[in-house]
């Protein structure tokens, strides 16, 4: 029966699985690090006492964040280059979508740890006559990241989990390799079981990496 299991199938596809996977993990990552610095980006521009800047900030990040990352990603790849002389391909698409989508979600983040760092320690930076790219480096940052980094570490797993959206530019990643193969054989329980079982191994050990992480900043800034 064609609905059954086949190990034969299953051992067929799953290369192409595991080198969907290499993409997905690959895209992941670049668009985490573009959500990263963009997003930290955005917060700071929204905490600028300029209210045009901070103002326009709030106004890029609610559009970005009212809108759907598919719409984002068909909008970067199709429609972008017929309004712009700017012509991107899919991974650049695909990167771009998930970071700035993420990054919206990361401001806040950011904000909220940034508005728990002490209010003496800005004074003091002030009082030591810091100038203001030296109070974030060294004084800000390294307390507002530590306490955060376990909500960093969710938003990389659920952008993790949501790079199959990108299949719609034909990003070849692990979804978009399992519906290639089970509509070329007509396999498709092999396929989506195996993806998903993907998914779930390469989560667990991240969110596991995530709290190492965290346990370690935690040590390092707690005071002697």
């Amino acid at each position: 029966m064609a609905d059954k299991w086949s190990w034969s199938a299953a051992a067929e596809v799953l290369p192409l699985l595991l080198q969907g996977a290499k993409t997905t993990v690959a895209i992941t990552v670049a668009g985490f690090l573009v959500a990263m610095f963009a997003g930290l980006g955005f917060a700071m521009l929204r905490r600028s006492n300029v209210k045009v800047v901070s103002g326009a900030a709030g106004l890029v990040i609610d559009f970005i964040r009212c809108t759907p990352l598919l719409v984002q990603a068909f909008f970067l790849y199709f429609a972008l280059p017929e309004i712009a002389p700017v012509r991107i391909d899919k991974y650049t698409a695909g990167i771009t979508a998930l970071g700035l989508h993420y990054a919206t979600y990361l401001s806040e983040v950011y904000r909220a740890g940034i508005d728990n760092v002490p209010k003496g320690q800005w004074e003091a930076a002030r009082a030591l006559n810091f100038g203001r790219a030296k109070t974030w480096l060294n004084i800000v940052l390294p307390q507002a990241i530590p306490p955060i980094v376990p909500v960093l570490g969710n938003y990389f797993i659920m952008m993790f989990k949501e790079t199959p959206v990108l299949l719609v530019i034909a990003l070849p990643e692990m979804l978009l390799q399992a519906k290639l193969y089970g509509s070329a054989n007509f396999r498709y329980i092999e396929a989506y079981t195996l993806t998903g079982m993907i998914f779930l191994l390469l989560s667990l050990p991240s969110s596991y990496l995530f709290r190492r992480l965290e346990t370690r900043l935690n040590r390092e800034v707690k005071p002697q």
